[in-house]
């Protein structure tokens, strides 16, 4: 029978390293690639992250409103549209903002519109799941030779150089969204980090963070238990290959059981605080996502949990969804402005598109509405944006948009440029080919400007 202890056997795993393995888990592997200088390496092309404009913006919050949200059920309702149109719910409401009405479901956010612009007038007339997602998180045409990254993606690259946090720089709650691959060409170094769990459970089970029945203190003697068998790294000390693994290895431990657990620990807030945000997995994904970018988290992301695709069901769906919405984002918007992180983060909430304004009673949708991305609507807020505004509008019948178009390339060009970021910068394609954060104008993309009203 073999003796090898594993040390020099690259097939072999000691008793240590079965040890180590167990200790790191995903922390481990989220740490690792921290041992190699050129793990959050910048682009090697010019102007990395060239501002245009003052940059307010070191954070972003999405709210994926993955399957498409009905625009007018929501932020462009029109009460004189009739049954066919506005269904069960024919009534807007006011804001706090004078002239700004919207849908009777979000009475929270109305009390909100003063720290919000809505853009009326979004569009881009693709009407497939992962295409229309793709064009809402990248501004590329789909179908293109390349797969581009994500905007969270982008934000990896330009802001992970100087992000000195210990939560990696693109985060997801809970799952990843999976309509495209959203690190694209960049690689799996780029891959968003999706959390898993459920931020409403007792306990906010992070993959590779928090450990699913293992308690604190038993990680602490996990940890002891190592340090007593490393005879190797006693052997070794001094050396600049072992302080390099050391410091990977403190880095993981401050993951799992300092700074990084804490960021994930719900607990620590109030507990009226968390009701105001909603004891649903929604309004605990609000209070999380504050709680990372008051850790200058560059990139997260809330995949709104259910999804909003309702062929079917639809006015069922809406007032069970509708409220958790309002109630999660307004206090979101509330309590970041609390904690004076309001200007600095920018909030933006979107599905990949619309929903059919004109309501299909047919079987089997029995009253459901269907794709469309003819004309929707995105909440923006914070980082630069102005509150209490109107961009775009959309007909009388929220079929078609009416006054000022605005495509993917100026919602996300705009986003880029409040953080810094050059939208002209080329991006490091593996293979060498020349690509950029967003497609050249020479391109003819069809772009109605940047959201210069309220910016």
């Amino acid at each position: 029978m073999s003796t090898n202890n594993g040390l020099n056997d690259p097939m072999g795993i000691s008793r240590r390293e079965v040890l180590r393995r167990g200790l790191y888990g995903t922390a481990g592997l989220l740490l690792a690639s921290r041992l190699g200088k050129d793990a959050f390496a910048a682009p090697t092309t010019p102007a990395t992250a060239v501002a245009t404009t003052t940059r307010k913006a070191k954070s972003v919050i999405q709210v994926f409103l993955w399957g498409g949200m009905s625009h007018i059920d929501t932020w462009d309702p029109k009460p004189d549209a009739g049954r066919d149109y506005m269904g069960d719910f024919a009534t807007a409401i006011p804001t706090n903002v004078d002239g700004i009405q919207i849908g009777m479901l979000f009475p929270e956010l109305a009390k909100q519109a003063d720290k919000f612009s809505l853009i009326r007038s979004m569009t881009h007339r693709n009407n497939g799941h992962e295409t229309a997602a793709y064009l809402m998180q990248t501004g590329h045409t789909p179908g293109e030779r390349l797969s581009y990254p994500s905007i969270g993606a982008v934000f990896s690259l330009f802001k992970g150089p100087n992000y000195k946090g210990l939560i990696p720089p693109y985060v997801v709650m809970t799952q990843a969204q999976g309509r495209f691959s959203e690190e694209g060409f960049l690689g799996p170094k780029y891959k968003p980090f999706a959390t898993g769990g459920d931020p409403n459970a007792y306990r906010f089970e992070v993959e590779g963070v928090v450990a699913r029945g293992i308690t604190d203190d038993r990680q602490k003697a996990r940890r002891e238990l190592l340090g007593k068998m490393d005879t190797l790294g006693k052997e070794l000390t001094g050396t600049p290959q072992l302080a390099v693994s050391e410091d990977a290895k403190k880095q993981a431990y401050e993951l799992i059981l300092g700074e990084g657990k804490d960021v994930f620990d719900l607990s620590k807030e109030k507990d009226a605080l968390r009701d105001r945000y909603g004891r649903h997995t929604f309004g605990q994904e609000c209070l999380a996502a504050r709680r990372m970018v008051e850790a200058v988290v560059p990139y997260v992301v809330i995949n709104y949990p259910g999804g909003w695709d309702t062929h079917s069901n639809h006015f069922s769906t809406m007032r069970r969804q509708c409220p958790q919405l309002d109630q999660g984002l307004a206090t979101l918007l509330a309590d970041l402005k609390d904690h004076g992180l309001l200007d600095s983060t920018i909030v933006w909430c979107s599905g990949e598109f619309g929903r059919g304004p004109k309501i299909d009673w047919q079987p089997p949708w029995n009253g459901g509405r269907n794709h469309y991305g003819n004309v929707f609507s995105v909440l923006v807020a914070g980082g630069g944006f102005k509150g209490a505004h109107i961009v775009g509008e959309s007909d009388e019948k929220a079929q078609e948009v009416k006054t000022r178009p605005v495509y993917p390339v100026d919602l996300l060009g705009s986003i880029y440029q409040l953080a810094g970021i050059d939208t002209t910068a080329k991006l490091p394609h593996p293979m060498g080919t020349e690509a950029h954060v967003l497609p050249p104008t020479s391109e003819n993309v069809k772009s109605g400007g940047l959201l210069t009203e309220i910016m």
